[in-house]
């Protein structure tokens, strides 16, 4: 597990739900790629409404209901980690926001019991712990 602390960078990524790169959706292709090249972390956000460059209100009232919701990647990492991602984000995004503030983290922890992804090498536990892994 990596550890991050202190002075570091977010970056967002504004996109629409129907936005894909190769047929896949882009917030996926994004965050993956993020988990590939050793990003801390990321999450995606899914926005009630909102509108871009275009002008075009996107909502998810029933009345107007919209297939193309807004979306929001944020990865927070160091930012030589962030800086060294951004040409990737930029190769991805056919159109879409993507803006870079600082932060600072305050706690990244991963707890005992949570899941490890599978291609992620675990740590053999304590000799005598009666532990299989962490």
């Amino acid at each position: 597990m990596r550890i991050i602390s202190g002075d570091a960078l977010r970056l967002r990524i504004y996109t629409g739900e129907r936005d894909t790169h190769k047929g896949r959706s882009l917030h996926e292709v994004i965050l993956e790629s993020a988990r590939r090249e050793g990003l801390a972390g990321g999450t995606v956000f899914r926005g009630l409404a909102g509108f871009g460059a275009n002008s075009v209100v996107h909502t998810a009232r029933v009345l107007r209901l919209s297939e193309d919701l807004p979306v929001v990647v944020e990865i927070i990492d160091d930012a030589a980690k962030i800086e060294a991602f951004l040409p990737r984000v930029e190769a991805l995004l056919a159109e879409g926001l993507v803006t870079v503030d600082p932060v600072r983290v305050l706690l990244y922890r991963h707890g005992p019991g949570k899941d490890t992804p599978k291609d992620t090498p675990r740590e053999p536990a304590p000799h005598g712990s009666g532990r299989q892994g962490i």
